[in-house]
């Protein structure tokens, strides 16, 4: 049975559907979800909904001693059952048998908000919940409880079912809670116009919290708003969304040298997608980085894509559009913005905005377009990868940058996988012949590639300020050469 979604909540049909699902499961036996998410995600709503049209519990921990968690939940379940006053918890096994007892007349949704806290104050919290779960256990036999364990600390969530982990085995689902796509963003703000969304997607992304309490509400009121709207809702040290940026890597307990870890996303913020770049970026070696990148991916705040065309490199980007934000044109001006001097700091960071934080952001929107909107008949076939690559003319001796490697998916047997398309991103700039004449001898390049059909390659330029005449009658003529500017983005395929 699928629960109505209530009105309170935006988009997120997939993940309602898969919540309800799981709640409202009638058989025999407790069961176990792990729900994980960044922060400013609408996990919390989307859980305390869940509770409420359920008629189940919800707990949302917080920072405290493992005595103190257990009277608050004591205190929560004696309210929510009826007791005459807080249930006595000696510790967390009475604890977790007690929400288990829950389910024992119905499917009881019973979720646990924050649990990292809990678990990082009692560290065998996460083995005590495996012991209740075992099968075959009478307490979890004779409950129908539906346990839904929540956290925003994504490295601390991921590793509660991999590897050799006790919940490893125990859990019916995981259900990760990702920011809105550009599009639903775009819907989500109220914008239409799509310079404009891309805009503000650009600075603030898909996390829902930034277009409500964050921002107060204030959205662009049309493209000759917008810059007005970055110094008074962005740039303004009044408003939450300023700082918020700092935040996000002060909250996660992982990152434990925010220097050293605001230095590297500044490095990634001013192009230096590579660890050797990055490395060189702020004075440190190769191989002394790779520690700090890989707790930024596992923050879930640094994306390491594949090289698609040279095996064993890897390309690094910033996930969040608001760090990027941040690193580019914030942290520089930081005194300056202190000193409500947002104005004039905003009109002396247009280029830096426009190079490091719209240029890249939208080539990322291109390859998710190529990725999640695009029809099968645009590229020849489905898109099963996308990500930016480098390749090197042997002829001149230089290295050409793809911002669109598209993909096919694997074929079977030994066959060679269709590259579908190349492409090339252009924001500031109107891509024109000579754009795609680079595109040309980019597929020519790689025709002798082993293990890639190019027989079919499309060629695609996007632009962010359209194409010059002489390129849309070139692509009028060709079946080979696809146009993709903001309208097709937010509505065409």
């Amino acid at each position: 049975m699928e629960l109505t979604k209530p009105a309170e909540i935006f988009d997120r049909d997939v993940e309602w559907a898969e919540l309800s699902r799981f709640a409202t499961d009638v058989r025999q036996g407790a069961t176990l979800g792990v729900v994980s998410g960044r922060r400013r995600q609408g996990k919390t709503l989307l859980l305390y909904e869940l509770a409420k049209a359920t008629g189940g519990f919800y707990f949302g921990a917080t920072e405290a001693t493992p005595v103190d968690s257990l009277r608050r939940l004591g205190a929560a379940l004696g309210e929510y059952t009826g007791a005459a006053g807080p249930l006595h918890l000696a510790d967390w096994s009475h604890a977790v048998d007690a929400l288990l007892a829950l389910g024992r007349d119905r499917p009881v949704t019973v979720v646990i908000d924050e649990f990292p806290y809990l678990a990082r104050a009692s560290r065998d919290l996460p083995s005590v919940i495996q012991h209740a779960l075992t099968p075959g256990r009478p307490e979890r036999v004779e409950s129908r409880a539906r346990l839904l364990l929540c956290g925003s600390a994504l490295s601390f969530m991921g590793g509660l079912l991999a590897g050799s982990a006790p919940l490893r085995g125990r859990a019916g689902l995981e259900l990760p809670v990702a920011p809105l796509d550009y599009r639903a963003a775009a819907s989500f703000w109220g914008i239409e116009d799509p310079v404009l969304a891309a805009q503000v997607f650009a600075i603030v992304g898909g996390t829902p919290a930034y277009r409500r309490e964050y921002v107060q509400d204030d959205s662009p009121d049309g493209p000759d708003d917008f810059d007005d709207w970055v110094v008074r809702a962005v740039l303004n040290p009044a408003r939450p969304l300023f700082r918020e940026a700092r935040y996000l890597l002060a909250e996660d307990p992982d990152l434990r040298d925010p220097a050293l870890y605001h230095s590297v996303l500044a490095a990634v913020a001013e192009g230096n997608a590579t660890r050797g770049g990055i490395a060189g970026f702020i004075g440190r070696k190769a191989t002394d980085i790779q520690h700090p990148l890989t707790v930024l991916e596992d923050a879930g705040l640094v994306v390491r894509d594949p090289d698609p065309l040279r095996s064993g490199r890897s390309r690094y980007r910033i996930a969040e559009p608001l760090i990027t934000f941040y690193q580019a044109v914030m942290r520089p001006a930081w005194t300056a913005l202190e000193q409500r001097r947002s104005a004039d700091v905003w009109r002396r960071s247009q280029r830096r905005y426009a190079s490091a934080v719209l240029g890249p952001g939208f080539e990322e929107t291109v390859r998710q377009w190529a990725l999640r909107f695009a029809a099968p008949e645009t590229f020849g076939g489905i898109v099963a990868e996308a990500s930016a690559a480098v390749i090197t003319d042997p002829v001149s001796r230089t290295s050409q940058e793809l911002d669109l490697v598209a993909l096919g998916e694997p074929p079977f047997g030994d066959g060679p996988r269709p590259l579908l398309a190349i492409g090339e991103v252009k924001w500031g700039r109107t891509p024109g012949v000579a754009e795609l004449e680079r595109l040309v001898r980019a597929r020519e390049l790689l025709a002798g590639r082993p293990g890639l059909e190019t027989a079919q390659t499309r060629l695609l330029l996007a632009g962010g300020k359209g194409f010059t005449d002489e390129l849309r009658r070139l692509a009028e003529q060709r079946s080979d050469v696809v146009l993709v500017d903001p309208v097709r983005l937010y509505s065409g395929n």
